[in-house]
């Protein structure tokens, strides 16, 4: 069992890296075992947070708007982590994130990591389900405001803790921290000649963006415009 790591979980616009975008960070850095200090932030994704997931997490717009850009939160969050070992629940999802922000960066992110859904899942097989919502409920612990990122890494943190104090002694193989491995490739920002051609189109076909533009990267931008031609038409001089 490790005794110094950073617990964290994130919030996301969506269930794919590659495509969507991080919304929230919560991470609690562990020291000999107990809390010794947060990272917590909203991030500015410059486009409208999905009603699905402003129906899950309660953050709306509006409080988004209150974070920064991604670059200055990530990072803030990868010197907060240093080199620390990660914890989390379903911890593969959380780190795909974080890696295709930090790549898009310039930083290296790599770690090995405990996954409290996988222990879960070998020492307590005949539960119905092991979600976090589901675990927290099984052991009584205080899930706090659930989907919200700092909230959920706190209950991902007492998780472990109840789970190593019933299993480390049956099951010390479960608690051995392993390399992560999840491969993305560094996005490009939105080209010049891509925003200039999407701000035309624009307002040639009346459109009124609710996205920030300069937010897009190359593939997001492409898909955009393909998208605006398809149902609007090219510009036609």
């Amino acid at each position: 069992m490790i005794y110094d790591y950073i617990v964290l979980d994130v919030e996301t616009t969506g269930l794919n890296p590659a495509r969507d975008k991080l919304l929230e960070i919560g991470a609690v850095k562990i020291c000999r075992g107990k809390p010794e200090g947060i990272y917590n932030a909203l991030i500015d994704t410059g486009a409208p947070v999905p009603a699905r997931i402003r129906e899950l997490t309660g953050i709306t717009d509006e409080m988004q708007r209150t974070g920064n850009k991604v670059g200055t939160v990530i990072r803030e969050f990868v010197e907060f982590r240093g080199e620390l070992p990660i914890v989390g629940h379903n911890v593969i999802f959380d780190f795909g994130f974080l890696k295709q922000a930090a790549v898009n960066e310039g930083y290296m992110f790599e770690a090995k990591a405990l996954d409290t859904l996988k222990i879960s899942k070998k020492v307590l097989p005949g539960l119905p389900s092991r979600t976090l919502g589901a675990m927290c409920s099984y052991y009584k612990i205080n899930p706090g405001n659930a989907h919200r990122a700092l909230d959920d890494a706190h209950a991902a943190y007492e998780l472990l803790n109840k789970l190593w104090e019933e299993f480390g002694e049956t099951a010390p193989e479960a608690f051995v921290p392993r390399n992560l491995v999840y491969a993305v490739k560094k996005q490009s920002p939105i080209t010049k000649s891509q925003k200039g051609y999407l701000n035309d189109l624009l307002k040639y076909h009346k459109i009124e963006a609710d996205i920030e533009i300069d937010s897009l990267t190359k593939s997001e931008a492409s898909r955009m415009i393909d998208g605006i031609i398809l149902q609007y038409g090219k510009i036609v001089r």
